[in-house]
């Protein structure tokens, strides 16, 4: 089965998130919930991004002789110097690529953006490129926030982006084994789209699902909103074809399960384009569940929440966890009552004559056939109430799901309102998760309030497991002279602190550049010299998205560096 996608899903615009028709304005309520939360008597004023016309890019270092292979390996139409591709491809969705970008900054965008049409395409791309020494950046969504897809030149003589979006069709199907085969670019809402007329889901739905695309969740580990029923995308994944520098790879088995050696497919699951591009994937599907029910709880602490749901993961069936499981702390839990509307607000005040004075919001959503998803609830209930929860039905988790890609457009409002916000996400085990919360909560408000002013904090968990859950961070503050040094202050501290916790520098937001600092933390020196004896092998000239995922040696030049080059 070879099925091309046809659905037109709409592009980043160059300074923002997703389709601009989707962007709602802050209404009065959210603007004095601003004034009143930071501070800030500054929102109304408006901050747009620089005219298209004034974004600063510089000069293609790829001469025409380059060019023209490229085009002969990928055809004319599909290798593009064209200023406004460059821009678009000329980094991420973090808040500083962004500030960078509404500025009118795009001077490290690629020389060139490849679209190449197949893996054997790719192939000739990267044998062509070590032969010439140019950087290469596999471009899916171009959704990372943590600097994952920034254009480093490092040590080469050009730097190309390798956009997959031509590469987007469902290449098989078993309906018996409940597998599919994509191409890499497929993005999520046309996996959803390919899947359902056939009885299927992927059920992997991260807030960036509209942009995303199926080689960026399994170069990233990424994690979806219904995580805690689906799995991450390294739960889902079964294969992956790779091109690399040295070769095209092929890692993961068709069997079920298998003890031939260490998983190779994990060496490339969560790899960031350092190794090769995947080309495809085959991943586990799941049948559309019959029936969908919602449900709400408040818990008297954002402590109490936690504990109510490690009960509900160790003492519920394990069939019985809902596919969605977020918890609220009372910072969060009051925003979202304060801007939900009159119901909301009733609800609080029913919480606060319950004892619920500062309560931690819960929501489900569970799924499958009708009568078992039922009685899943049901069961998951009686936990909840003997945990202290009080339920407050459906309503909450309805509305939360009806806006649950809408982040990211509110964050561009933000910015445009002069409010810096950004987010980061951490996993710690149930024994150390509060702790890790109120650390990192404080270092986040510590860093915020450093130069005088106001900070909000407020976080969610979002992924339960076993033997800890995750915790999302999302923090405001009024956007200082130099945002790009107030980021800065503010993810190192928060870094810091989640090292010092003993908890994951990232849950699912991937490593990139920002949290390459930390992960010798995590995994060791000799884990470090492990990954570069794998680059090594794969990728001998380096040329793979350079200064991404493994920390440079310290005594080596920066990957961002800028150096005398060669035209090539």
């Amino acid at each position: 089965m070879v099925t091309q996608n046809t659905e037109k899903i709409p592009h980043s615009v160059w300074y923002g998130w997703g389709d601009p028709a989707r962007a709602k304005p802050l209404g009065a309520g959210g603007l004095e919930y601003l004034r009143t939360t930071l501070g800030l008597d500054s929102v109304e004023a408006v901050h747009p991004p620089v005219d298209f016309d004034d974004v600063r890019v510089g000069p293609v270092a790829l001469g025409d002789e380059v060019l023209g292979e490229l085009r002969g390996i990928c055809g004319a139409p599909h290798v593009s110097t064209e200023r406004a591709e460059r821009i678009l491809h000329a980094g991420g969705k973090s808040t500083p690529d962004l500030l960078r970008i509404r500025a009118g900054d795009a001077a490290q965008a690629p020389d060139a953006v490849l679209f190449p049409g197949s893996a054997e395409q790719v192939r000739e791309v990267l044998e062509f490129c070590v032969r010439r020494r140019l950087a290469v950046v596999a471009f899916g969504g171009g959704t990372s926030v943590v600097g994952g897809v920034e254009p480093e030149r490092g040590p080469f003589s050009g730097v190309i982006a390798v956009d997959l979006r031509r590469m987007d069709g469902l290449l098989h199907l078993d309906a018996l084994s409940h597998t599919a085969t994509f191409e890499a670019g497929i993005r999520g809402p046309a996996i959803e789209a390919a899947l359902e007329p056939l009885g299927f889901t992927l059920g992997h739905f991260p807030q960036s699902h509209q942009q995303a695309t199926l080689g960026g969740y399994v170069a990233t580990r990424s994690a979806g909103q219904a995580s805690t029923g689906y799995g991450r995308a390294d739960d889902l994944v079964k294969s992956v074809h790779l091109e690399t520098p040295a070769g095209p790879m092929d890692v993961g088995s068709p069997a079920p399960g298998s003890a031939a050696g260490p998983r190779l497919l994990d060496v490339v699951v969560g790899s960031e384009g350092t190794l090769g591009v995947i080309t495809s994937a085959t991943v586990r599907i799941h049948p559309l569940p019959a029936a969908r029910s919602h449900g709400a709880w408040s818990f008297e602490s954002f402590a109490a929440g936690a504990e109510a749901l490690r009960r509900l993961r160790h003492e519920g069936v394990r069939g019985d966890m809902p596919h969605v499981c977020r918890l609220s702390d009372t910072d969060q839990t009051a925003a979202t009552f304060r801007l939900g509307g009159p119901k909301t607000a009733a609800m609080a005040r029913y919480l606060g004559l319950r004892g619920h004075k500062t309560p931690a919001l819960a929501l489900f959503l569970w799924e499958g056939p009708k009568r078992e998803t039922a009685a899943r609830r049901r069961r998951s209930a009686r936990i909840l109430r003997a945990a202290g929860g009080i339920r407050l039905g459906p309503l909450p988790a309805r509305a939360w799901e009806r806006g649950r890609f809408s982040g990211p457009y509110l964050r561009d409002e933000l910015l445009t309102r002069g409010v810096y916000v950004e987010t980061l996400e951490t996993a710690a085990s149930w024994t150390r998760l509060d702790a890790t919360y109120t650390a990192v909560r404080g270092a986040i408000l510590n860093a915020l309030e450093a130069r005088g002013g106001t900070g909000y904090v407020q976080a969610h968990i979002s992924h339960v497991y076993p033997d800890g859950a995750s915790l999302y961070f999302t923090f405001l503050g009024g956007l200082e002279p130099d945002g790009q040094a107030q980021n800065a202050r503010v993810k190192k501290a928060a870094s810091e602190a989640i090292v010092a916790a003993g908890a994951t520098i990232t849950h699912h937001h991937a490593v990139g550049t920002d949290h390459s600092p930390y992960l010798e933390a995590e995994i060791g020196a000799l884990g470090i010299e492990v990954l570069r004896g794998i680059k090594a092998t794969l990728d001998p000239s380096g040329i793979m998205n350079p200064g991404k995922l493994i920390p440079a040696p310290a005594n080596a030049t920066p990957s961002n560096a800028t150096a005398t080059k060669e035209q090539p």
